[in-house]
């Protein structure tokens, strides 16, 4: 994670919490050592940023931080908060964080009479079960890799439970109820393929690129998706 995103994401951590949070609970979710944390909170304050607190006790920050409200109306609040709901109990740890994040975002910029929709919303996402199978496959890194066009070596169970090993270049993952999907380019078989993430058994992130920008490749893929659909439509 680079410096400046750290820095904006230890404001994120202090701005969703009512309470002081320590460095140990800002190193742990960030993942770096309470040392990096003490002296990017310092820098932070440097930069004027209203952080209060000290090592041992926890830091907090000061209700003067904020920012100009953001021009919602009431139907997009509450759209964010159901987006947000859903992500926040199906998404994968990173994303349900940055979930929570939205929201405490949401209610620290919004007017005053906005508020109660993010308190006590009209709507709700229904909460699932973890799946009874978890993901061995990072799916933060994993949508790293989408973004930066690189190859993902994986080991896959198919439906029969049959192991193979496979490259692939992942292009979008796909959040069901009860089970997460990766839709690559599988180079094994030459053509776009979707792997269950709980049927993939272990994945090794490859430094080297598949050459092709991700939003072309999103595109191809979305091409042939519909001349499948098509074609069985047809039949």
């Amino acid at each position: 994670m680079r410096r400046a995103d750290r820095l904006f994401q230890i404001i994120q951590i202090l701005r969703r919490s009512s309470r002081p949070v320590t460095a140990a609970e800002i190193a742990g979710e960030l993942e770096v050592s309470q040392r990096t944390v003490y002296r990017d909170v310092a820098d932070l304050i440097a930069q004027r940023v209203p952080v209060q607190g000290e090592a041992g006790f926890g830091y907090i920050l000061d209700d003067a931080f904020d920012m100009p409200p953001l021009m919602l109306t009431p139907d997009e609040v509450e759209a964010a908060v159901l987006g947000a709901q859903w992500v926040a109990s199906r998404g994968d740890p990173v994303l349900a964080n940055a979930a929570r994040d939205l929201i405490a975002k949401i209610t620290s910029v919004v007017p005053d009479r906005l508020r109660p929709l993010i308190a006590d919303p009209a709507i709700a996402a229904r909460s699932t079960k973890p799946p009874p199978v978890p993901d061995r496959i990072d799916l933060a890194r994993t949508r790293e890799w989408i973004r930066e066009g690189r190859k993902i070596a994986i080991d896959y169970l198919d439906q029969h439970g049959e192991p193979t090993r496979r490259i692939v270049w992942p292009i979008i993952l796909g959040f069901l109820d009860d089970t997460r999907m990766l839709a690559a380019w599988c180079e094994l078989r030459q053509d776009f393929r979707h792997f269950r993430a709980d049927r993939i058994s272990a994945a090794t992130f490859l430094e080297d690129g598949h050459g092709v920008r991700p939003a072309t490749l999103r595109q191809r893929w979305k091409r042939d998706m519909t001349e499948r659909h098509e074609a069985g439509s047809a039949r």
